[in-house]
């Protein structure tokens, strides 16, 4: 166990490092940034947390031993009422809820990207329906039409030839082929 005591790592960078059951005591961090951790298992005693900003997947999250994921889910429903139909238990609801079918474009976005684009070596193979994620900048030569308002079943047409894209490109190659990196990503 390395241990660090009194050493000042103001402004260390810290990437693909494992702290599972690291120990910080008298630790300052503030103006800290974390990016794409887990933090599960994770426990604070004695925290001071002010002006703290956190986005993410909260699932049993105790502050002062309360369970604040359904006070925030709740909130957020408020907020946004169009999440409560992304929450669909049958084919009614799934096909009532948009959500459904941006889905599904996502899906479309990342198959053309990953496939067609990073192993097919397609330098253009997005789909006019292919819709990237959110915070993806905008970028010359690939779709971001939100407004778009296509019908399941072209959608699900689309995913269909993808995914038979897919079955076919599994079927024809190696595995060494499929795993080697490649030049057109």
């Amino acid at each position: 166990m390395t241990e660090f005591d009194g050493r000042d790592l103001g402004g260390a960078r810290f990437r693909r490092v494992d702290l599972q059951g690291a120990d910080f005591e008298q630790v300052d961090l503030t103006g800290a940034r974390f990016r794409e951790v887990d933090l599960s298992g994770m426990r604070m005693r004695g925290a001071y947390l002010r002006d703290v900003d956190i986005s993410g997947e909260l699932d049993g999250v105790c502050v002062n031993g309360i369970d604040i994921g359904p006070l925030i889910e709740t909130e957020l429903d408020r907020l946004h009422p169009e999440r409560v139909p992304l929450r669909a238990t049958d084919p009614a609801g799934y096909r009532a809820a948009w959500s459904f079918i941006e889905t599904l474009r996502h899906l479309l976005f990342a198959t053309d990207s990953w496939i067609r684009r990073g192993i097919l070596g397609d330098p253009s193979p997005w789909d006019p329906l292919d819709l990237p994620w959110d915070q993806m900048p905008d970028t010359p030569g690939v779709p971001r039409d939100r407004r778009a308002r296509p019908t399941l079943d072209a959608v699900l047409a689309l995913r269909a030839d993808r995914m038979g894209t897919v079955r076919r490109l599994v079927a024809e190659r190696d595995l060494d082929a499929l795993t080697a990196p490649s030049e057109g990503a």
